[in-house]
């Protein structure tokens, strides 16, 4: 049997050492067992943003930044995204397995069954500001399901656990078509059931009372591989913020109500919409250049928004896929948008560039993805929206993933400093 590889760590003030385990995964950078150090050296780790700390196991997603790989248990995004649909890969985030045409049906109609909510939840979504933003709705209504839906909240219930994540991923796109339609001032439209999922959700979005509204198969295939697209990321800021919350033990809607919360940052699931701004303030393809230089410019607050990544070093792998379904789809619908014109120009420029090729600012998933649902009809403020329906998927598929695992609750340490002990004094004595 060969011998398990720890890595020998010296304490040269105090002459102690401590072997640290290497955890080893399928693939990927082998990681150190901390776990020994505070108890036997006495210290801590200290690292800002998590840049270099794996905070749990799991079997879900894969990537690999500096090869640009992203696989969904295993299978490549290339062949789900061409091959695939999205619950087929839903079924897969959840179950691990690839389901027969026997399990996809089933897990379709047990979906469809949960797609309605309760009515009262449409009359809290009419209680909010018409012109809340559609994400502080979806935080505060997907958070409040718990109070709805408390029949199967069996946490220890592995079917309770399965059924949660069902309705989410069923109840989402129920939820965002409702707070949409409120800032519009439309009444709700109910979900269709004879409908696909990307269809139903494009006809509560969209239909109106007053006349037939029939769904693009264009727009409901483009939006399903944008969703596979976005299903899951591995341990991203809101993906870890469910898990952190999950391992209190709360209940999963308030764990994906803190992961939308989560999303909604600019710097997360918010860049899409950052993207789109970004373009409005170019203007124009002629003053790209301008906005090229000015970007380069130390000094100059502006950033181009929708390059580079935390991640992926070279080459982000959805944009790829997605640069090419922005092509087509704007060519399918007949869109003629000159956001395409100048989204084409910056990234022929800056792959071309030796400043972004230095810094390796490639295209990511953000910079298409704005573009689609725009052409898709769908406005700004519901752009982070969209991003959430479809990682909704991966947040559930990652809770019940750790809550089939012992796991201890989330809690990390601090560099404290502030001020060492001082001595209160009263008022009257302070200067």
């Amino acid at each position: 049997m060969s011998k398990k590889k720890r890595v020998l760590l010296t304490d040269e003030s105090s002459g102690k050492e401590l072997e640290l385990p290497v955890v080893a995964g399928t693939e990927g950078e082998p990681t150190l067992d901390i776990k020994a150090l505070p108890s036997t050296l006495g210290y801590f780790t200290y690292d800002p943003g998590f840049t270099a700390t794996a905070s749990c196991t799991s079997k879900i997603t894969f990537i690999d930044g500096g090869k640009g790989i992203l696989r969904y248990r295993g299978y490549p995004i290339e062949q789900l995204s061409e091959r695939s649909t999205f619950l087929e890969v839903a079924y897969l985030l959840l179950n691990g397995e690839l389901p027969s045409e026997a399990q996809l049906q089933k897990f379709r109609g047990e979906i469809t069954y949960h797609t309605m909510v309760h009515e009262h939840l449409n009359e809290f979504i009419s209680g909010f500001q018409y012109d809340a933003h559609p994400m502080a709705m979806m935080a505060g209504v997907v958070g409040s399901l718990a109070a709805f839906y408390h029949n199967r909240m069996d946490m220890e219930s592995q079917e309770h656990r399965m059924v949660a994540a069902q309705r989410m991923i069923a109840k989402m796109p129920t939820i965002a078509a409702a707070c949409y339609r409120h800032h519009m001032g439309w009444p709700t439209a109910y979900p269709q059931n004879s409908l696909r999922y990307c269809e139903r959700f494009l006809h509560m979005m969209f239909s109106v009372p007053s006349e037939e509204y029939q769904v693009s198969e264009v727009s409901a295939r483009v939006l399903d591989l944008l969703f596979i697209l976005h299903a899951d990321h591995e341990q991203n800021a809101s993906t870890s913020t469910v898990r952190l919350v999950g391992s209190t033990g709360a209940n999963p809607y308030a764990c994906v109500a803190a992961g939308i919360s989560a999303l909604w940052g600019p710097a997360h699931g918010g860049a899409n919409e950052a993207v789109l701004d970004m373009f409005t303030q170019i203007g124009d393809i002629s003053n790209v250049p301008k906005f090229i230089k000015r970007a380069k410019d130390k000094s100059d607050p502006f950033r181009l928004m929708g390059f580079g990544h935390r991640v992926y070093k070279n080459f982000d792998p959805r944009a790829t896929i997605i640069r090419q379904a922005c092509y087509e789809v704007l060519e399918e619908l007949g869109v003629n948008d000159p956001m395409m014109d100048m989204a084409l120009e910056l990234e022929r420029i800056a792959l071309e560039d030796e400043y972004f090729i230095e810094k390796k600012l490639y295209p990511n998933v953000d910079f298409y993805s704005g573009i689609i649902y725009r052409a898709l009809g769908i406005p700004v403020s519901m752009f982070t929206v969209m991003f959430a329906i479809a990682r909704t998927v991966g947040w559930v598929a990652q809770w019940l993933e750790q809550s089939n695992t012992p796991t201890k609750i989330g809690r990390p340490r601090q560099v404290y400093k502030g001020p060492t002990e001082r001595k209160y004094e009263p008022p009257h004595s302070r200067r």
